[in-house]
């Protein structure tokens, strides 16, 4: 009985010390203070799901480095690329590590790529943090092409969708591609028959300036300098309404040419499926303060993007509806949706 009640006493003894023995939290422990703040324990990765230079790897670069100029944050975003699967590589990596120092920037692909089959994730397996610029895309030909407009060019498209060939640099089913055919779609075209060429290796404006295809869907930053320069001619923007700028403010839009559609590239930062709102509120809050900073609407102006800031709970609601859409528009092509 003395051995036992020894025994009892050291166990007690023991779990007295493993209470006492530290005054923090479980919440202190994941980097939650007691203003229920919390902080980054070390560097964050900021993943681009893509290899240098695109548009990904650009907007990671660009935020990473005014967030560190500015001394917005107090801990450094190291960029790294994952390139692979048209951005699948790069989502897995992030979902399998779950944690809330590895985040990405994403745009239209993160839903295009899953609804194709092609990436188990898509944005609803990750957590929204916040949206910063909106992307457009631009519709070119080359400068001596017959059409003067997208009004011209859609309507031979509706007499003979075929007689048209497209080329952009995404796969079916993605950005390029999608964004001619809503256009096309609105100007009553049968999008069905719609010739696309993906050429992924970086060609496309060759293959348009050596007539191989008769026009280019591109992102607008990707088409501006040749455009400037005389080479192709920019029919119609995917904005809403004119971009601000030089030579920008002269490129007309779908709207203004009586075609009913407009297409943004939005693009953000997304974290692992299980942050906390504590997680949320901190990368929240620095993205903001990045995104109304001189420092970054002086790259805006630059890459010709627009300010399209949202915060997380406003982007999920975004985010869900853009899925809606772009899921019908490639069940009215007939694809193979994977919801």
């Amino acid at each position: 009985m003395k051995k036992t009640a020894l025994l009892l006493s050291i166990v007690v003894m023991f779990i007295l010390a493993a209470c006492s023995g530290s005054n923090s939290s479980p919440a202190d422990a994941e980097g939650v203070n007691e203003n229920g703040e919390w902080t980054p324990s070390r560097s964050i990765e900021f993943v681009a799901p893509a290899g240098a230079g695109g548009g990904w790897d650009t907007t990671a670069r660009m935020l990473a480095r005014v967030l560190e100029e500015e001394g917005i944050a107090d801990q450094s975003f190291g960029v790294v690329n994952k390139p692979g699967g048209g951005g699948a590589v790069g989502w897995a990596y992030v979902h399998n590590r779950n944690d809330p120092h590895h985040v990405f920037v994403a745009s239209p692909p993160l839903m295009f790529i899953p609804l194709n089959g092609q990436s188990e994730f898509g944005h609803e397996d990750f957590t929204p943090i916040a949206n910063l610029i909106a992307d457009y895309g631009a519709f070119a030909v080359r400068a001596d092409a017959k059409w003067e407009n997208l009004s011209e060019l859609f309507e031979d498209m509706v007499e003979d969708p075929t007689s048209v060939s497209v080329i952009g640099t995404s796969s079916p089913g993605s950005m390029d591609h999608m964004q001619f055919v809503n256009f096309a779609e609105a100007a009553g075209v049968d999008i069905t028959q719609i010739r696309y060429v993906s050429e992924q290796e970086g060609g496309t404006l060759t293959a348009l300036l050596n007539g191989s295809v008769d026009v280019l869907s591109t992102g607008v930053s990707e088409a501006v300098e040749q455009a400037r320069a005389g080479e192709i001619r920019i029919l119609g923007i995917t904005a809403p309404e004119r971009l601000e700028g030089e030579f920008l403010s002269e490129l007309p839009t779908g709207i203004e040419q009586g075609i009913d559609a407009e297409f943004v590239n939005w693009r953000g930062v997304f974290g692992p499926p299980d942050m906390t709102p504590e997680q949320v509120k901190y990368f929240e809050d620095l993205f903001r303060e990045a995104s109304e900073s001189e420092a970054f609407a002086e790259i805006r102006n630059t890459y010709g993007w627009e300010e399209f800031f949202m915060g997380s709970e406003e982007y999920g609601q975004f985010l869900d509806e853009q899925k809606n859409e772009i899921q019908g528009l490639l069940e009215r092509l007939g694809f193979d949706v994977h919801e």
